[in-house]
């Protein structure tokens, strides 16, 4: 469905304060920098930007509901053929491969993990968002596989998938915090997920594969 003229409006001001926020959080840091100086520099109320943010560490994590469904939509667009676990190694490697900021392989990723490290309430929100996409990666593979109630595979293999991605996550971000160039850092961090993906059982690695329709 085409997105209409208002909700247009609507996503382009939400980005708007995101970036505007993020700036100032990444400048001043994010215990220093108010919603009211954040509604402010957006030229908006601090209502409009509750009524977008309901919490202040969404303005700078503002990309939740689609990293607690980045997975499970790695899952769920799987090939014939093709199981849940290699589909995400496939996924993940597009991204290190194509340098993509998704996996924080950007120059401006050290400042922006400064940010987080220096605000208990950030990390907190990036834990919850962390259990959330476990939770859901949880259902997915349920659903996917056909498991019955009660199964405790789904969410073992959840597990293992959401240690392969915090890993590389959180490697390359001590890695770029060094400030290696990202096309580096993307080489070295592909050896890695092959090494990961070495460690994975076989029962990890076959589950859930798509039969053909």
């Amino acid at each position: 469905m085409a997105e209409g003229l208002r909700e247009r409006k609507k996503r382009q001001t939400k980005q708007r304060i995101s970036d505007i926020a993020t700036g100032l959080f990444l400048e001043h840091g994010f215990v220093t920098v108010t919603v009211a100086e954040v509604a402010e520099a957006a030229d908006v109320s601090v209502n409009t930007v509750y009524n977008y943010f309901p919490v202040k560490e969404d303005l700078f994590l503002d990309r939740g509901e689609a990293v607690v469904d980045r997975l499970s939509g790695y899952v769920r667009s799987r090939r014939t053929g093709e199981s849940a676990a290699a589909a995400v190694l496939r996924a993940l490697r597009a991204d290190v491969e194509g340098v993509s900021p998704h996996v924080g392989l950007f120059p401006g990723w050290a400042d922006f993990m400064k940010v987080i490290t220096e605000a208990h309430a950030l990390r907190s929100r990036l834990w919850e968002i962390q259990q959330q996409a476990l939770g859901h990666l949880t259902k997915t593979l349920a659903e996917e596989a056909g498991a019955e109630e009660g199964d405790s595979m789904p969410g073992l293999i959840a597990g293992q998938l959401s240690w392969v991605h915090s890993t590389l996550m959180a490697w390359i971000g001590d890695e770029m915090t060094k400030c290696r160039a990202p096309g580096e850092v993307s080489r070295d961090a592909l050896v890695l997920l092959d090494e990961m993906e070495d460690l994975l059982g076989e029962k990890v690695l076959n589950y859930a594969v798509r039969a053909a329709e």
